[in-house]
């Protein structure tokens, strides 16, 4: 028996898009899981987890992420916590949607039900004694103002007042979350790496997963329906495999010197380029109206720290 076979790892999220990976992952390299999901009976999902290779070491646990102390079964005996519940909010309780929100509003129901879940959870961990977390963030939390030439882990942060400004809460989460989580962090003695992904495709786990964002469109498209835009954005959009993801992830646990903000994107591309590959698999696909300026330059990243999680990427 290999080390890995002796330790548990904790998946809070473990239905979920990245959290479904990371156990896939997990289980293949030996770990016993403790994987959360807020409805272990859910016949959607349950049953494509366990169906897992190694699925015979994946135990599932109801948990909701607004309750504080309903991770601590979960967390109970694991050694190490991976954070993938934190999924973008765009409309409150009631149906309101985040951009037509004020400030008050969108603090209180689409940023701090997010932060305040991710603390619940943590603390989970530390009562339990786990000092090794990687949280599941995003990119929107690495846009400064103004915006630089080429994006760094360290340096780079958004400003969530300027994002509230601009109504754009559901980014500022993420970057009250980071904030939130590393303080908490200092604070507990924990070792915390943030992975901070963008657009993720690959193979999914559990099949409704094609029918939600960022799968959703491309299953459109193969359909014959239409695709993201009705006209091309002069924008770019940044990419990762989800195996590559969930192996950074585990690579950001097992190495005993990973901690802070690593860029969890393979690289950007500009959507004039995505799209002229989609047609290119796709020649009969819908496609959405050109871009009529010069495209606008891909974001560039500083990917030193990614590389340092000695992640091969496809």
């Amino acid at each position: 028996m290999n080390e890995q076979d002796k330790k548990t790892l904790c998946v809070a999220g473990t239905s979920g898009l990245v959290g479904s990976n990371i156990t896939r992952a997990a289980l293949l390299r030996g770990y016993q899981i403790n994987g959360t999901m807020r409805d272990c009976s859910d016949h959607a999902k349950a049953p494509f987890l366990k169906a897992l290779d190694g699925g015979d070491r994946l135990n599932l646990f109801a948990a909701d992420m607004s309750i504080d102390g309903d991770f601590d079964e979960a967390t109970r005996g694991a050694d190490g916590l991976f954070i993938a519940t934190l999924i973008p909010v765009y409309k409150g309780p009631t149906g309101t949607l985040a951009k037509e929100m004020d400030d008050e509003q969108g603090y209180r129901e689409i940023i701090m039900p997010t932060v305040n879940g991710c603390l619940n959870i943590m603390r989970s961990a530390v009562r339990n004694g786990v000092n090794k977390i990687v949280i599941c963030s995003s990119t929107s939390s690495t846009n400064p103002i103004p915006p630089v030439s080429v994006k760094n882990e360290v340096d780079h942060w958004s400003d969530e007042n300027a994002q509230c400004r601009a109504k754009k809460y559901t980014s500022a989460t993420k970057t009250v979350m980071e904030k939130a989580a590393f303080r908490f962090a200092k604070e507990h003695d924990i070792r915390l790496s943030v992975i901070m992904p963008t657009g993720m495709f690959g193979p999914v786990i559990i099949p409704e997963h094609m029918e939600r964002n960022p799968h959703v469109w491309l299953s459109r498209l193969i359909t014959g329906g239409a695709g993201r835009h009705e006209k091309v954005p002069n924008d770019s959009t940044s990419l990762s495999h989800l195996y590559d993801l969930a192996d950074l992830f585990l690579a950001a646990y097992e190495k005993a010197d990973a901690r802070g903000r690593y860029f969890g994107v393979y690289g950007s591309w500009h959507w004039q380029d995505i799209y002229s590959e989609l047609k290119r698999i796709l020649p009969d696909m819908q496609m959405p109206l050109p871009i009529t300026d010069s495209a606008e330059r891909p974001t560039q990243f500083d990917f030193t720290r990614r590389n340092s999680l000695e992640v091969p990427f496809r």
